[in-house]
Formats: C-alpha cells, sequence, structure tokens
C-alpha cells in the first residue's frame, strides 16, 4: 500500500474628462440658487452625535468630510445636478474658492494665473508648491514648443523651471526638446486635448492635500477597503468577489466550503494513490494501484490521447528508470525525476532537451514545475527540497527536520506545501530566502504517502488525505481545522481542488473510489433558485 521505507520506494503518490471636469468646476462652490430642491424627497436626516458635526452612531465621521466625498462621487458618475444641488442644500461647498480657481485656470491652460492662484492656497508646503508648479510651468514650456515660439519657451525653461531648482533630470529633457523637437517623445501628447488637461488635474490632485483635492473614486476605495475587511475576517470565505454585495455584510458559512459528496467514481479496480485536476478543472486525472489512468512500465512514461487510449509516445532512457514526472505549463514537454537522482526534461517527441545530474531527486520524489518554466522543484533527499532555476543554474535547498514524503506548489508559485513523515502539513513561502509561515495538524498519517493541496478562493484553504478515512481542510492563513469529511471506508491518499470551480474537491482513497465533493445539496438548491445553478448528479458514475 505504498508503506514509507527506507529501501522500497512507494508507487502511491482627478482622472476626469474634460466634460466632467468643466461641470465639476461650473457646479463647485456652487454661488446660483439651483432651481429645485430635494427636501421633501429626504426621508430623513442622518443621525449625528453632539453638536452635529458628525454622522454615524460612533461619532467618527466628520460630517464636513463625508458630504464632500459624497458630493465628489456624485460628480465622477456624471450626476452634476446631484452634486450641485447636494452642495447648495448641504452649505459645504466640495472646493473653496481659491482652489475652484486655479481647476479651472488649469483646465482653461492659464499656466500663470494657475501659479500664482497656487501660492494662494494657504496650507501648501514649499516643496508641495516647487512640484506643482514644475507640473504647470513644464505644460507653459510645451504648449510654446508646439506653437513654434522656441524664444518664449527658452524663457520660461530659463527663469521659471530651472530656479525651482528641482527634478533636474526632467529639465534636461526639456532643454533637449528646444535643441531637437523630433526626439521629443512628449510630442505625440496634444496640450489642447480635454485628456490631457485632466490628466494634468489628476498629477496635481496626487500632489495636493486630499484637504485641499479629494482624491478620485475614493468613497469607492474606502468601500472596497470595508468589502476586504469583511472578506479576510470570513474565516469560510470562498465566493468571487462578484457575488459580494452592499445591501448586507459578508459573511461565508460552512456551506460554501464543499463537503458534501457530489459522484463517487468507481473506474479503478484498486487502491486510488494520486489524482489532479487538470489546470482548466475540465479534467481528473487518477492513478491506482491496477496500473490505470498513468502506467508505470518497465520504468519509462507513456503520453496518452485521452479520447481514443492510444499511447501516443514512450519516454525513457537506457538504464534509467523514471520516479515522477509532469507537464510543462505550455503543455509543450515534459519533466521527470530519475533513479540515478537527476532530473531530465523531453520534448513532445522523446528529444531530451536538458538534463541536470548529481543530487537531484530520490526514489521517492515529487516534481513540479513554475508557471513560467524557469524553476524546476523536486525532493532531492529525504529531509530537503530542491529549488533549481533554468536560466542562471542556481540552486537552494528547503531543508525540513523530518522525513518528507510529498509537496504541491501555489498556483502562484510562490509558496510550497510539505507534507512531513511525522503528521505535520508545512507552508514554505518560496519568494527570496525559503522560510515556514504556517503549520497545520489533525490528519493521520502513519505508514503511507498523503498528498494535500490548496484550493478555493484565492487558495484560502489546505486539503489534505487521511489515513483515518476523511478529508481535512484547514484555513491556509490562520492554520485553523475547519472540516474533517467522513466518507470513504479506506486511508484518504490523495485529494484535488478544482482550480477551476471553487465548490469542487475530489479525493481518491484505498476504498478503490474517488469521491467528488460539492456544496451542502440542500443549501445549493436554495441558491439555485436565485443564481441560476445546475444541480449536481448525486449517483455513481
Amino acid at each position: 500500500m505504498g508503506v514509507v521505507e527506507d529501501n522500497e520506494p512507494p508507487f502511491k503518490r482627478v482622472k476626469v474628462p474634460i466634460g466632467e471636469s468643466k461641470n465639476f468646476l461650473e457646479h463647485s462652490s456652487v454661488t446660483e440658487p439651483v432651481a429645485c430642491s430635494l427636501g421633501d424627497l429626504m426621508v430623513r436626516p442622518l443621525t449625528s452625535q453632539g453638536d452635529g458635526e458628525t454622522v454615524g452612531s460612533r461619532g467618527v465621521i466628520k460630517r464636513l468630510e463625508f458630504v464632500k466625498i459624497i458630493t465628489r462621487t456624485l460628480y465622477s458618475l456624471g450626476y452634476d445636478k446631484s452634486g450641485a444641488l447636494l452642495e447648495e442644500e448641504s452649505g459645504i461647498p466640495l472646493h473653496s474658492s481659491v482652489v475652484g480657481l486655479f481647476m479651472k485656470q488649469v483646465i482653461d491652460e492659464q499656466w500663470d494665473e494657475s501659479v500664482a492662484t497656487l501660492h494662494k492656497i494657504g496650507i501648501l508646503d514649499e516643496t508641495t508648491v516647487k512640484l506643482a508648479s514644475f507640473i504647470l510651468w513644464e505644460q507653459k514650456f510645451l504648449k510654446l514648443l508646439k506653437m513654434d515660439n522656441v524664444v518664449a519657451a527658452l524663457d520660461t525653461l530659463r527663469n521659471e523651471i530651472v530656479p525651482l531648482h528641482i527634478n533636474l533630470n526632467r529639465v534636461h529633457e526639456l532643454a533637449t526638446c528646444i535643441i531637437s523637437p523630433s526626439r521629443c517623445l512628449i510630442f505625440g501628447q496634444d496640450t489642447k486635448d480635454a485628456n490631457s488637461r485632466a490628466m494634468i488635474l489628476e498629477k496635481l490632485q496626487k500632489l495636493l492635500p486630499p484637504t485641499v483635492m479629494i482624491p478620485e473614486k475614493r468613497l469607492e476605495h474606502l468601500v472596497e477597503k470595508a468589502l476586504d475587511v469583511q472578506r479576510d475576517s470570513c474565516v469560510f470565505h470562498n465566493t468571487l468577489d462578484s457575488d459580494l454585495s452592499l445591501y448586507s455584510d459578508h459573511q461565508c458559512g460552512r456551506n460554501q466550503i464543499p463537503s458534501q459528496t457530489m459522484q463517487i467514481l468507481e473506474a479503478h479496480n484498486d487502491e486510488v494513490w494520486f489524482l489532479q485536476f487538470s489546470h482548466n478543472g475540465k479534467y481528473l486525472a487518477s492513478s491506482s494501484k491496477d496500473q490505470s489512468a498513468v502506467i508505470w512500465e518497465e520504468e519509462v512514461i507513456r503520453r496518452w490521447d485521452a479520447s481514443s487510449g492510444e499511447c501516443i509516445h514512450v519516454y525513457e532512457k537506457a538504464g534509467v528508470g523514471l520516479v515522477s514526472c509532469g507537464w510543462f505549463p505550455d503543455g509543450m514537454g515534459i519533466f521527470s525525476g530519475m533513479t540515478d537522482k537527476s532530473i531530465c526534461l523531453w520534448d513532445l517527441d522523446g528529444k531530451e532537451l536538458e538534463c541536470w545530474k548529481g543530487q537531484r531527486a530520490v526514489r521517492i520524489s515529487d516534481t513540479a514545475i513554475t508557471d513560467d518554466g524557469k524553476r524546476i522543484i523536486s525532493i532531492c533527499r529525504d529531509t530537503a527540497i530542491l529549488l533549481l532555476d533554468r536560466e542562471v543554474k542556481f540552486e537552494r535547498l528547503i531543508e525540513e527536520e523530518e522525513i518528507i514524503t510529498s509537496f504541491s506548489l501555489s498556483k502562484d508559485n510562490k509558496f510550497l506545501l510539505v507534507n512531513l513523515i511525522n503528521q505535520e502539513i508545512h507552508l514554505w513561502s518560496i519568494e527570496g530566502n525559503p522560510k515556514i509561515i504556517s503549520k497545520y495538524k489533525g490528519h493521520t498519517r502513519t505508514r503511507f504517502v498523503i498528498r494535500s493541496c490548496f484550493g478555493g478562493f484565492e487558495q484560502a484553504f489546505i486539503a489534505s488525505g487521511s489515513e483515518d478515512s476523511q478529508v481535512y481542510i484547514w484555513h491556509r492563513g490562520s492554520g485553523e481545522l475547519l472540516l474533517a469529511l467522513p466518507g470513504h471506508s479506506g486511508a484518504v491518499n490523495s485529494v484535488s481542488w478544482n482550480p477551476a470551480n471553487l465548490h469542487m474537491l475530489a479525493s481518491g482513497s484505498d476504498d478503490r473510489t474517488i469521491r467528488i465533493w460539492g456544496l451542502n445539496h440542500y443549501n445549493l438548491k436554495q441558491r439555485a433558485q436565485s443564481n441560476g445553478i445546475v444541480q449536481p448528479c448525486n449517483g455513481r458514475s
């Protein structure tokens, strides 16, 4: 049954359009009354604390900021009349008269006037004023060059831009534009274009304090942060972002974790040792003690046509056996750990492309490759995993204190899930200097190779088989054991979470079956009525 022994190999394995900007500026600091009133349409006023300077039950949201952010959002969404009405009715202008004038001057390309107005915004420090002035003088310089007024452009460069004593590299570039305008790439930008002026406002907005110019999409940013907090605090979160709603606080229940057997596959005649979903989630490959699906015979690799069952090619190396193999990310090659402790790479026609000699693999060996094909990962000795960079021929090691039985690479290629002989699973970060960041315990492993996997939304869960016939699921971040799924009647050797379906998990067992786990059928049926989910089959196939 694939016992881990020393000598026997265990074969079980402000950016706004100009139209908006003009409306935005025209309605800021409203001076004329708006024809209609929203008074009759208001349901009830916002609750406030104390003197009315705050809103909300906790008294931490400043009314002035809250109203300004709503007003800014209305203008950003194109609801100019509503934004103007809110400014008038609340008595809170979006911008001061000085800032409103400054923005209008920028839109109208009045560069000298806008610099003068900039200095009247009293709360700006000297550095900010210089950086903003540089942007404005630069636009004046470019406009003059475009008008072929080289003398005036040179005067602006010498007497207005250079005295700022900042951004010297850019100053040199601008000087080059005078000497050789054809080399100046920025001429591709039309300074009269509405979008370019909106981009200038966006640059200025990033420089100026938010109390002067409220950042673009500030309300959207706050709401997204609130959703992030709710999602991150949801232990069972396993839904797509498109399922989140603003109408209620988000909280997933256990029913979002695949925990009910949806199908039982009984094609194998003996113990199921390994299974894995394809990258697109459409196919599930499994291997068994009965030598079906992936066949190990005469110590060679066979590539099979999944539709016809025809053996397309045999990959072998004279005098050397193969321990493990896998596909290259693009499907155009095969790599394998060999019995001579090397790692070899073939193309689909069987031509050996590369082979790395030495202590690269052992008889108990998993092998993986990163999506870019640059790094190959393999168990190189009982307690170590090799990270081999193919391009720079650089090697690093992950070293454990206990014997390693298997590992799994995360979808983003940044983490490695390592199963150990002491009934622990370690999560390693393999970016930079490798380090353990989490440990998972609770499953049973005394004799056999048990495999684990990442899964769920953003691979937020860890699933593993176990010798007690159950499937175990942990929260990846906290390490908390969430579920233990009964159903199999023998050791669960391997699990695989469908990368394209958050709610599908497969497990293979010594009981000769593969179980497909899905959402709780009752809850799934309720969701289907509103979301149009197709009900899975509960029968056997």
